[in-house]
């Protein structure tokens, strides 16, 4: 009889933790004619104005520049930019390598995004296969494909229900009943002892916290090329500051090459859960 593989989910932010920068600026924010320092002021400016979700109002922006410079707004061409997105160091091949590593210690790991972003870009991209769902803000279209209304947005608030769907194998973002049915711990699919969070700013610290206090793994990633400018913290500063704070269990680069620090905790993570389940399999016996 086969054994049975110890589920591990990896929960990851998208933006300044896989990828440097805002996704849009790669190339969408170039291609309607718009800097970061112009767009995103932009859509603080809007939210202010209306007092609404900055989500919504970038999802508002980019609909609005990209039908002004006539550059189309179908879903496929959300998901061409997502093509042009670059990645940190050691991305491309740290799945396969973590998911292996998992196998030998009987644990099944598995990665998701819970990303601000959108998920259409991310569609677009080459680790999209990766991940068992990409939980990110994004459009509703019509039926010739046209994006029309933001149909979802995923802010640094809601990015914690998203925990709770993989923890209980919910693999969609419309369904409340089945999120809010109460199901006993011991039945759900990834108790979130076995759950991680990886993400590199303020908008993680309660999806962080979550984790943490739920008995999960928190790590702040950090790009050591993004210095410290008058109005923010360098990257660096602010991992080392949510784990001064206690919102984070480890503060890394975003290297994700064998052997660097985030390659060892996470190997050291799979072997602490598998580790666990045998000592809760012997206290059974």
């Amino acid at each position: 009889m086969t054994k049975k593989l110890i589920p591990l989910a990896i929960s990851y932010d998208f933006d300044g933790t896989l990828a440097p920068g805002n996704m849009q600026e790669h190339s969408f924010l170039p291609e309607i004619g718009k800097t970061p320092t112009v767009f995103w002021p932009e859509v603080k400016a809007l939210a202010r104005k209306q007092d609404m979700d900055e989500i919504l109002a970038y999802m508002t922006l980019m609909l609005k520049y990209a039908k002004a410079k006539d550059q189309s707004i179908k879903k496929e061409a959300f998901i061409r930019h997502g093509k042009n997105l670059n990645f940190f160091t050691g991305v491309n091949k740290w799945f396969g390598r973590i998911n292996a590593y998992g196998k030998t210690k009987g644990v099944k790991v598995e990665h998701y995004i819970i990303s601000s972003g959108l998920r259409e870009l991310v569609e677009g991209t080459p680790i999209a296969k990766e991940f068992r769902y990409i939980f990110a803000s994004g459009f509703m279209y019509n039926t010739d494909g046209i994006a029309e209304w933001p149909a979802l947005a995923v802010n640094y608030t809601n990015k914690t229900q998203y925990l709770f769907r993989i923890n209980k194998g919910i693999h969609n973002s419309y369904d409340n009943t089945a999120i809010n049915k109460y199901l006993p711990e011991d039945e759900r699919p990834v108790p979130f002892t076995n759950m991680v969070y990886i993400g590199d700013g303020e908008t993680d610290i309660p999806s962080m916290k979550m984790v943490k206090y739920q008995g999960g793994y928190a790590i702040a990633v950090y790009d050591p090329k993004k210095r410290k400018t008058k109005s923010h913290p360098s990257s660096k500063d602010l991992a080392h500051r949510l784990l001064e704070e206690n919102r984070a269990d480890y503060a890394v680069p975003t290297d994700y090459n064998a052997g660097k620090p985030l390659d060892e905790i996470m190997k050291a993570i799979i072997d602490r859960v598998a580790n666990a389940s045998t000592l809760k399999s012997l206290k059974k016996k």
